[in-house]
């Protein structure tokens, strides 16, 4: 990319990617060129558009409501999905919608994405991002589905929170074949980990990097203490 002549944000997304994602192993160009298609300023909270490219977490606050919900960091968000392995002809289903902003980066990669949110306020916010942004391949819905949504089965599942342990009934929601990505564990260790469901009764385990983020609203944490 030409950088000379770029206005102001469009320096501050190319930075974004440069500075924060590239070095964060991330380097499909398909993710890459998602991240410059899908506007991350438009789906952050009024008032937060200056910090749409930090790198950090940001709050999700509606009409001035805190709903204790956050934005991921752009590296995790992009990481995540390059993790998922998508393809064109994929169906994803998203557990956790947020800002609407990583169903907007899957749903470029995708065919059709399926993002649930518990929280019909953000489910709302979510909604008009991604219509205003006419991002037309992304249905969310509102509801629980940390241990799992309906009986469809898809290619690729994302948990955009958090989860102490994978519920089965998600996994086998997974086509054979299928993906799921998600953040293991409980603070301060956690582990994002890829599933894939190599046959109708088996499923292939693999560790991909330690981060950790928010869990899940609605996960049960273990007491449990060694």
């Amino acid at each position: 990319m030409n950088v000379t002549g770029l206005s102001e944000i469009e320096q501050a997304r190319f930075n974004m990617v440069e500075q924060q994602i590239r070095p964060w192993d991330v380097l499909d160009q398909n993710i890459l060129q998602a991240l410059f298609t899908v506007r991350r300023e438009r789906f952050v909270p009024p008032g937060l558009q200056a910090l749409a490219f930090s790198d950090i977490e940001l709050p999700l606050i509606i009409n001035s409501i805190d709903t204790r919900e956050t934005m991921l960091a752009p590296k995790v968000e992009a990481r995540l999905a390059q993790e998922l392995q998508l393809t064109s002809n994929c169906c994803v289903l998203e557990i956790g919608t947020g800002s609407g902003y990583q169903a907007a980066l899957l749903a470029q990669l995708a065919q059709q994405v399926t993002s649930i949110e518990i929280e019909s306020r953000l489910a709302a916010f979510a909604e008009n991002n991604l219509q205003r942004n006419q991002v037309n391949n992304v249905k969310v819905e509102v509801g629980a589905a940390n241990a799992g949504w309906g009986t469809a089965e898809y290619d690729a599942i994302l948990l955009s929170g958090s989860t102490p342990t994978v519920p089965d009934a998600l996994k086998y929601q997974l086509c054979i074949g299928g993906r799921m990505v998600a953040v293991v564990g409980q603070g301060p260790i956690m582990t994002a980990m890829r599933i894939t469901r190599t046959s109708a009764a088996s499923f292939d385990t693999v560790a991909l990097f330690d981060t950790v983020i928010k869990p899940l609203r609605g996960t049960a944490v273990s007491q449990f203490k060694f």
